[in-house]
């Protein structure tokens, strides 16, 4: 028996221009909180871009899916908490098949050649970036702006990932200029910050996003 396909409302890509400004965050949103919509509306307000894409995963594969809500479901609920005319939510990984980041920015740059986009990701993924699957690749796909998680204001920049693309970071004020640098090239964002966690949500007793 097979499954049925995704829906297109699910696996759709939103509309990009050429030099339209965008951020990619991408995750499991396992379930989707109020923390992710803080980081994607202060990394749009902080670089200046156009739009931000939440991009959710089939599933991360350095953790366990065991407790994974289906797709469909974690897209809805990321557009219901991000709620925002400028952040939009697509799982169109899935319907690629694609697996792990550096295929996913690949593709987009492909696709979309004269889109600067900008990939974002939380202080807490910097900690293990350099066991992602071609990190350094990723690094010279596309800019990187790295937003401050609790704990990690320390422990981040001084990681294996951090220390080897030391050289390619630039200054907090000079955020704006990210997008339209050449990689490597990466910030890190101090600012307000969420206690919210996905993996506590989910062992508070919320495994599904609800409506």
């Amino acid at each position: 028996m097979t499954n049925a396909p995704l829906p297109s409302t699910i696996t759709a890509l939103p509309a990009a221009f050429p030099g339209m400004r965008i951020g990619l965050f991408g995750g499991s949103f396992n379930p989707p909180h109020e923390g992710h919509r803080l980081v994607a509306l202060q990394v749009l307000k902080r670089l200046e871009l156009d739009a931000v894409w939440l991009l959710v995963s089939p599933g991360n594969p350095l953790k366990p899916h065991n407790d994974l809500a289906p797709l469909t479901e974690r897209v809805e609920a990321a557009r219901r908490v991000t709620h925002h005319p400028r952040v939009k939510v697509t799982g169109f990984e899935a319907a690629h098949g694609f697996t792990y980041t550096f295929e996913t920015l690949r593709y987009l740059k492909g696709r979309f050649p004269e889109t600067p986009f900008v990939w974002i990701m939380g202080a807490d993924n910097l900690s293990q970036f350099s066991r992602w699957e071609r990190w350094q690749e990723i690094a010279r796909l596309m800019p990187m702006a790295v937003y401050v998680r609790p704990g990690s204001t320390r422990t981040a920049p001084a990681s294996q990932a951090a220390v080897a693309l030391a050289r390619y970071r630039i200054d907090e004020v000079d955020a704006p200029i990210l997008p339209d640098l050449r990689p490597p090239a990466w910030v890190f964002l101090h600012g307000l910050m969420s206690p919210l966690s996905s993996t506590l949500l989910r062992q508070n007793g919320h495994q599904k996003p609800k409506d």
